[in-house]
């Protein structure tokens, strides 16, 4: 019979031996080294994925026709999340020319690191607007690497942009060690309003203190992140390996689905993997038993 889908809509590959990683300072030593499909099964078996998306973490077209044809031999990776410079001419035709290679049928998504631009307005400027428009049209979603600073501006380009589908990673990394998550909860809401929106409960853990970290510091997100968007716009994700800073893969899930264990089955079942079905098409979400 049919299983509901259980996916881990959010991971990374990535290679320091092979590639620089600008964004990959001092605190990611632990986890400075290669990181593939053969590290990640297992972990995706014992907590009883179907499947998962893979997103790409530089900005490089490169890159991602390498996760592409990864994604391609590599039969868990459901979907692919890229990246195309959203300011150049030819946005549509570097899309084309990413689905035409290897796993190009894989080709979800696509992210930039917004929160990365010294500009928190970026996603307003005229070209990265027209570059929005063709990820639109190209029938893709578009993944939010956003934080607080940011957030406002995105709603402001999601309302205007009603036929994309936007989806906010890590719930915009809500600064949970700080213990002051007001801002972030007052800038999350106008985005979450928006049903063109879905959002990953992602990348918690890295946002708690790494070392004394406990389910209740994610507690507020996560009730929050539920009340605003609604089980049929959340994701289940690893943030893998980022998260293990912080814990094993097993914590990052486990700490998530301990949350939301009171939601009703059908609930839960749209955030472990219906959702992430849905949003990012992912042709290949189901299983039989």
């Amino acid at each position: 019979m049919l299983i509901p889908p259980v996916i881990d809509a959010h991971h990374n590959f990535w290679d320091p031996d092979s590639r620089e990683y600008p964004w990959m300072g001092e605190a990611f030593a632990p986890v400075r080294r290669h990181f593939g499909p053969d590290e990640l099964l297992p972990e995706l078996s014992l907590e009883h994925m179907t499947g998962s998306v893979l997103v790409q973490t530089l900005p490089s077209t490169e890159e991602t026709a390498e996760l592409l044809a990864i994604a391609a031999a590599v039969p868990f990776i459901h979907g692919v999340v890229g990246w195309v410079d959203l300011t150049a001419d030819d946005v549509a035709a570097r899309i084309a020319r990413l689905r035409a290679g290897p796993g190009g049928e894989l080709l979800v998504g696509v992210r930039h690191r917004v929160m990365d631009e010294p500009d928190p307005a970026w996603l307003m400027r005229d070209d990265v607007r027209r570059g929005l428009t063709a990820v639109e049209r190209a029938g893709l979603v578009f993944d939010l690497q956003v934080r607080t600073r940011e957030l406002a501006t995105a709603a402001t380009v999601a309302r205007a942009l009603p036929d994309l589908h936007f989806v906010l990673d890590h719930l915009a990394c809500p600064p949970i060690s700080s213990g002051d998550l007001s801002s972030w909860g007052r800038a999350l809401l106008p985005l979450a309003e928006l049903p063109n929106v879905s959002a990953k409960l992602s990348g918690l853990v890295t946002e708690a203190d790494w070392q004394t970290w406990s389910i209740d510091d994610l507690r507020h997100p996560v009730e929050l992140a539920v009340d605003a968007f609604g089980a049929h716009r959340l994701m289940l994700a690893s943030d893998w390996p980022t998260c293990l800073l912080a814990g094993a893969y097993c914590d990052a899930i486990d700490a998530v689905r301990y949350l939301l264990a009171e939601l009703p089955s059908l609930e839960q079942e749209e955030i472990r993997g219906g959702t992430a079905v849905h949003v990012y098409g992912l042709g290949n979400g189901t299983g039989a038993t």
